[in-house]
């Protein structure tokens, strides 16, 4: 059960939080999960769903990148919520069975297909040691470019962030949901 009561019903908010309210239905095409507890802070669940609307829509990474980078970020920051919420969006977007396992049990990623192992050590070097080792950083702009490498990056941190709210505030994932190991 959440720490706080989640705002997920347009009643419960005050008169002028109900375009930003409207805003966030008209894109995520409901209130939920972090966006339910950052709109308690007026303004701000909005600007974080406009990032994370960029991210998702305005991104020249695949799907299958992209939802590769969300359950890495996940797995990294014990991410329950999140990895529920995109595992089987992943599975659908053509993520295959030996990457997500690989990712949710934090094992070796070298036998993977070179997109996703470098995808998961991009992912794993930034948020375990707050930098990226030059040899990855320096293959991946060569093989996807610049933008690209922008956009990964970006990715990670907006769901980093994504994280941190579901984590401190412990949203948690239906009892029947694709659940990380503890």
């Amino acid at each position: 059960m959440p720490r706080i009561e989640l705002l997920n019903d347009k009643s419960l908010l005050p008169e002028e939080q109900h375009a930003e309210f409207d805003a966030i239905v008209e894109v995520l095409h409901r209130v939920g999960g972090p966006f339910a507890i950052l709109l308690r802070s007026p303004g701000l669940a909005q600007k974080v769903m406009a990032a994370g609307a960029q991210v998702r829509l305005g991104s020249i990474l695949e799907s299958k990148q992209r939802e590769l980078t969300i359950l890495a970020v996940a797995r990294e920051k014990d991410g329950a919520y999140e990895w529920a919420s995109h595992v089987e969006t992943a599975r659908k977007g053509g993520l295959g069975e030996e990457t997500i396992e690989a990712v949710r049990h934090a094992a070796d990623v070298s036998g993977l297909p070179d997109d996703d192992r470098d995808i998961v050590e991009y992912v794993r070097q930034l948020l375990r040691t707050n930098k990226v080792e030059q040899p990855l950083f320096d293959a991946l702009r060569e093989r996807k470019g610049e933008r690209w490498l922008v956009e990964l990056t970006a990715t990670i941190g907006q769901y980093q962030y994504i994280t941190a709210i579901n984590n401190a505030f412990d949203l948690q994932p239906a009892p029947d949901a694709d659940q990380l190991p503890v």
